[in-house]
């Protein structure tokens, strides 16, 4: 996803190579001997390209995110950080995971082993005084640790975190002053600081804030470090200008160099705790390690956190790269939601107000856009005890703004991208079994949010669609609402609210007024209902700007009924129609027309656009159509061509475990085409055998006999010994256990799956 941001690209050069510290792996590999899962990931994947991953340490769901920053503005650099890139300017404490959002990157340290002057105010990368080259040949990252060699400076800099502390461990290799830099104020893309404070506390403790605006506009990050060496001597300026005598500033820009007593020892360890609240509750999450610097013992926790959350799928392959792209996936989607509220329960809200999670803990950062999709119910399986808490986060909001979020960053709601899919996360949710949330309350914010003006639901209530003359993006819009009014259907059946659901169903067929017969698409209509949008071209796109689809065009929109697809089918005008329409998409000719295309459109197969959410679901409803077979081949072919282990891995941004989640899902062969639905269509496995750890002792197993590159067909399947010959599988199946033994073949079998 990549939201209002017009900027040229800056062309990327294609990445092919590992780092040198990483094995290049190909599909030829032969299995070696079994290791820790973790040891299969690597944090590189997706920091080349758009794929907007950073490479620094977290533990999963962390609060703290700490990973280098290149000091770039640049949609590419939106992490921070570019796999492209040989200059750093530091280390930061807040990230986000595989977004086109320029935001966060706050907190900045950066050692050095001189005095610098920070009295010229940065307004480039090549203004600061303190950048250095570094090399990928002396770089690692794994999950929960990062290393880099300084070249300018001789200091090797390792990271590690917890869920909400970061530590740093710099080893200086020269002579030279011990020192640190803290820069509160130099800022890329759209993040700028608005107000900073720095207090030398002691010579062990520096504090202070850093309050931002961008994309989120009331951002307040409090921080403390706490150093293994004492304080020999400072440097601080307010706003470019160096002050003396003091030992706190507060500014716009605030900053400082502290020094080091070099003792014994040419290492300095540093803690760094922080809070959306107050400098008090920033300390208390680091409490536990008051006094203490635990670098190794920290870097091993979080090693076997990310072991114990990766080991919930064990897969059985002879190709490693499979392994590795398998299991950097399941890392990437378990980055992000991230906690939010202190140890003590206590964040800080969009109006300023403190609240407490009580009973809960409560996370930020909700793609939701991208996310509801593959990636919350994937966390169904692998963090359900993280779900409700998820839930209960959004509720929270809505207590506020009587409306449900949509993209949600440090608290600050955004209101960017399109729907309402906290619906849909929530209904998937209950349906599915999770409780630990108040549904009642939770059914009354859904239907609420879906009932009230804003956002165009007051045209979509007025005219049964959203007219393109009266909003743009209509026919993205008008498609998406009618699914999240088909959730709160659903959602309202369960419950017994029988005229809800009658009222809702019917809603959510508003597709239908947007489904032109004579093109095959679905097409803006006027307020007039007899109008439809010309001049008209399916593979035009506009960025944002007077279009009819969000980052897309009428090829990759117009399947987006995953509520009601046989419905679809029928204004087709049958499978057979249905089917060649929906194969043209794959074969189409891959260009895009228009003067500002979206860069979203990417990872393309004719005109199928994997790097962007909207397509996730399109290659499984053949499935619908009685063509199972196709589904099988094309699924095949998107994880043969969209994925690879280079940093250049991922083909689009990887918006907070999204396309992860799809990789996850569709290797072991299911999707959630519509989430909600409580069924995963079947796909292609890749994989010999996937263990799926539900509860200590209760597993579901996936076995694909005979699959290779080529064996990418169903010829026959069973579950728990009884033959299985459809197309999907019920979640109440899978979490009840068992096995799934698929028979893989070269060719289609296409009596296998087809409703008779």
């Amino acid at each position: 996803m990549k939201i209002f941001y017009n900027t040229k690209l800056l062309g990327i050069i294609s990445i092919v190579v590992f780092s040198c510290n990483k094995k290049e792996i190909n599909s030829n590999d032969t299995n070696i001997t079994e290791t820790n899962v973790v040891e299969y990931v690597d944090p590189f994947i997706g920091t080349g390209g758009h794929g907007h991953t950073y490479p620094g340490a977290t533990v999963p769901f962390g609060m703290v995110q700490v990973s280098p920053d290149n000091g770039i503005s640049g949609w590419d650099w939106c992490s921070g950080y570019h796999y492209s890139d040989s200059i750093t300017i530091g280390f930061s404490h807040l990230h986000l995971s595989g977004t086109g959002i320029g935001d966060l990157n706050d907190i900045r340290v950066m050692p050095i082993n001189k005095k610098v002057d920070l009295s010229i105010l940065a307004t480039t990368r090549n203004d600061i005084p303190y950048i250095s080259k570094y090399s990928h040949t002396k770089e690692n990252a794994k999950p929960g640790y990062y290393s880099v060699f300084l070249e300018d400076y001789a200091i090797k800099a390792e990271l590690t975190a917890d869920v909400r502390t970061a530590f740093h461990r710099y080893t200086y290799e020269e002579e030279g002053e011990q020192s640190l830099i803290l820069d509160l104020g130099y800022t890329t893309n759209w993040d700028k600081t608005t107000e900073s404070q720095i207090h030398i506390e002691d010579k062990f403790t520096v504090s202070g804030y850093r309050y931002s605006t961008g994309w989120a506009k009331n951002q307040k990050v409090f921080f403390v470090l706490q150093f293994s060496k004492s304080i020999n001597e400072y440097d601080l300026y307010k706003d470019a200008n160096k002050v003396e005598k003091v030992d706190i500033v507060k500014g716009i820009n605030a900053s400082t160099q502290l020094f080091f007593n070099r003792g014994t020892k040419n290492q300095l360890e540093i803690k760094v705790g922080i809070s959306s609240v107050s400098i008090d509750n920033a300390k208390e999450n680091i409490s536990k390690y008051r006094n203490k610097f635990e670098f190794d013992s920290v870097k091993e926790k979080a090693n076997r956190s990310w072991e114990h959350v990766l080991s919930k799928i064990k897969v059985e392959t002879k190709r490693d790269s499979l392994k590795t792209i398998f299991y950097t996936a399941l890392y990437h989607s378990q980055i992000a939601p991230v906690t939010f509220s202190d140890v003590d329960g206590a964040f800080r809200k969009e109006n300023d107000s403190i609240v407490f999670a009580k009973g809960y803990t409560a996370y930020s950062t909700l793609s939701l856009w991208d996310t509801f999709r593959a990636e919350h119910p994937l966390l169904l399986f692998l963090a359900p005890d993280k779900v409700s808490d998820m839930i209960n986060s959004m509720l929270i909001y809505y207590e506020d703004k009587k409306v449900l979020p949509v993209w949600t960053l440090y608290a600050n709601e955004t209101n960017t991208m399109t729907g309402y899919h906290s619906v849909s996360v929530i209904a998937e949710a209950y349906l599915k079994g999770i409780r630990g949330f108040d549904i009642k309350r939770a059914y009354e914010a859904m239907k609420h949010t879906m009932m009230q003006d804003e956002r165009g639901l007051k045209f979509y209530k007025e005219y049964g669609y959203i007219p393109y003359d009266l909003l743009d993006e209509s026919v993205t819009i008008t498609l998406e609402y009618a699914y999240n009014d088909w959730c709160v259907a659903q959602l309202a059946k369960a419950l017994g609210k029988e005229e809800d659901y009658s009222y809702f169903l019917k809603r959510s067929q508003a597709y239908t007024h947007l489904f032109d017969s004579e093109t095959g698409f679905m097409r803006g209509k006027s307020k007039k209902g007899t109008n439809w949008h010309e001049p008209f071209d399916p593979k035009f796109s506009a960025h944002r700007v007077h279009a009819d689809y969000t980052e897309g065009n009428a090829w990759q929109h117009s399947w987006f009924v995953p509520h009601d697809v046989e419905g679809l089918i029928k204004l087709y005008g049958g499978e057979t129609n249905f089917i060649t329409k929906l194969e043209q998409l794959f074969t189409e000719d891959s260009k895009i027309t228009g003067d500002n295309v979206s860069a979203d459109i990417s990872g393309l197969i004719g005109q199928y656009a994997h790097g962007n959410e909207p397509s996730h679901h399109i290659a499984y409803m053949f499935n619908k159509a009685n063509a199972p077979w196709k589904t099988q081949y094309w699924v095949s072919e998107i994880l043969k061509t969209q994925y690879n282990t280079t940093p250049n891995g991922l083909s689009g941004n990887e918006d907070c475990g999204q396309m992860s989640a799809w990789y996850i899902f569709s290797s072991l062969g299911i999707y959630p085409m519509n989430p909600a639905s409580g069924e995963y269509q079947i796909g292609s496995p890749v994989f010999e055998k996937a263990i799926l750890k539900l509860s200590d002792d209760t597993n579901f197993i996936i076995e694909a006999e005979r699959v290779s590159d080529k064996n990418i067909y169903i010829q026959s399947a069973v579950l728990n010994g009884k033959e299985f010959n459809r197309s999907y599988i019920t979640h109440q199946e899978i979490v009840q256990g068992g096995t799934l033994h698929f028979v893989m073949g070269a060719s289609p079998n296409k009596n296998w799956g087809v409703k008779k």
